[in-house]
């Protein structure tokens, strides 16, 4: 690269992303007794947490009432973590005590989440869980909040080109109550390996970049192409075998690199054992789950249809795992930094209106009590906060003020597709 003639000296101003975090990191900080009798309370004790850990955000964890939900708490991987109740209208006057609470925290909303089948077979129970979603798109709406976040899902009895179909007949109407509201509904890609005691490794069809393409395109056709966007999660991009480099590269070179619009910073550490035991794709036999040829009785024993992920990897909570630049180069940890510079270079975001939303699900560390969690939970979030500084420093430098200058970036840098 040569020097310009005269070039103008660009001004180094990096841009960082915001930070939030997940409130299903501590489902019991405010005790079930008290948030069923008082709802949004819940809400309230989590705004006052994130603001003593100087987390600026929330992202709000919604999920049915375990007295209304299909799943036993027993048999999940994580507890149920409803900090949104939603089992009565998010009304004005809900809206009005939470928007207070934020005012008074200093803390912010990013969204609300909920992490369901929203394609599930049984009509009833469908339909029963596309109810509980419009009510979470009337609570985001009601908080300024731009966008809701979940899981597609997958009607077991059908395939996957069946599922496409399907989602076509029933997640469309969602989208258009999201549209109705403004707000974009952001897919996790979670496969959601237990999801089900059934021997399907991806139980959520929204799990990978080609079918969030074609996804996408069944929006387009109906209008709502603008309400689906990916919440996206490295972790899972490890759990089949991806890094986010080329992720990212794949949605640029395919023209869909728009369709990032937030992030959950989780990671995740492959069992190289287990992968050598099983490959990818999971344990399909023996886990616990089934008693003989018939599904086991106890919901705590169908847990263990969670096993076709957890015998291959655990998750991390950013920080916690230790810096192994083989692993990143492997695809069997989250490379970070390079993570947060590969969504810089081939993503179409404005970091500084992006959201950064630590997720905690590292089995050993989800401490339900404050005073011990709290110490984890901010090391995560100021680690994660120093890596994209780190990022959008090197960004700026590298990209804006010696490309201004026409000075040449040193080395290669990691590279998308290679193996």
């Amino acid at each position: 690269m040569t020097k310009p003639e005269n070039a103008i000296p660009s001004a180094f101003e990096p841009k960082f992303m915001k930070m939030s975090v997940l409130t299903a990191a501590l489902q019991e900080l405010t005790p079930r007794q008290i948030r069923d009798a008082d709802p949004d309370r819940a809400i309230e004790d989590w705004l006052a947490f994130a603001r003593e850990m100087d987390c600026p955000n929330i992202q709000i964890s919604a999920a049915l009432h375990p007295t209304e939900a299909d799943v036993p708490p027993e048999a999940m991987l994580d507890p149920v973590a409803n900090t949104l109740d939603l089992r009565k209208p998010f009304d004005g006057t809900r809206a009005r005590r939470v928007l207070a609470a934020m005012q008074a925290t200093g803390v912010g909303v990013t969204d609300i989440a909920f992490f369901d089948n929203l394609l599930h077979d049984d009509n009833d129970l469908r339909a029963k869980k596309h109810r509980f979603v419009v009510r979470m798109l009337d609570a985001a709406a009601a908080l300024g909040c731009p966008a809701v976040c979940g899981f597609v899902g997958r009607n077991q009895k059908l395939s996957m080109d069946g599922n496409l179909l399907f989602f076509e007949q029933v997640f469309i109407p969602l989208l258009k109550e999201a549209k109705a509201r403004g707000l974009e509904y952001r897919v996790e890609q979670c496969p959601m390996p237990g999801w089900t005691i059934g021997d399907n490794f991806h139980n959520n069809i929204g799990y990978t970049p080609a079918l969030w393409i074609a996804l996408h395109r069944i929006c387009e056709k109906h209008g709502v192409g603008d309400q689906l966007r990916v919440h996206y999660d490295p972790s899972h991009a490890i759990l089949m075998g991806q890094d986010s480099r080329s992720v990212f590269q794949f949605l640029k070179d395919t023209g869909y690199n728009f369709l990032i619009g937030g992030f959950h910073v989780k990671g995740q550490v492959i069992d190289a054992r287990g992968v050598s035991a099983w490959g990818y794709g999971g344990q399909t036999m023996e886990r616990g789950d089934w008693q003989g040829s018939k599904p086991a009785s106890e919901p705590r024993d169908q847990a263990h249809a969670w096993k076709k992920q957890t015998v291959l990897a655990e998750h991390e909570l950013p920080g916690t795992a230790r810096h192994d630049p083989l692993a990143y180069l492997q695809n069997r940890s989250v490379d970070w930094l390079d993570h947060q510079l590969a969504a810089r270079e081939l993503l179409a975001i404005d970091p500084a209106k992006t959201y950064l939303v630590v997720e905690h699900e590292y089995p050993p560390a989800r401490i339900q009590d404050k005073a011990a969690l709290a110490p984890i939970l901010a090391g995560s979030l100021a680690f994660t906060r120093a890596v994209d500084e780190a990022a959008a420093a090197m960004y700026a430098l590298q990209h804006e003020v010696l490309a201004a200058q026409g000075i040449a970036i040193q080395g290669v840098g990691r590279e998308a597709y290679r193996s």
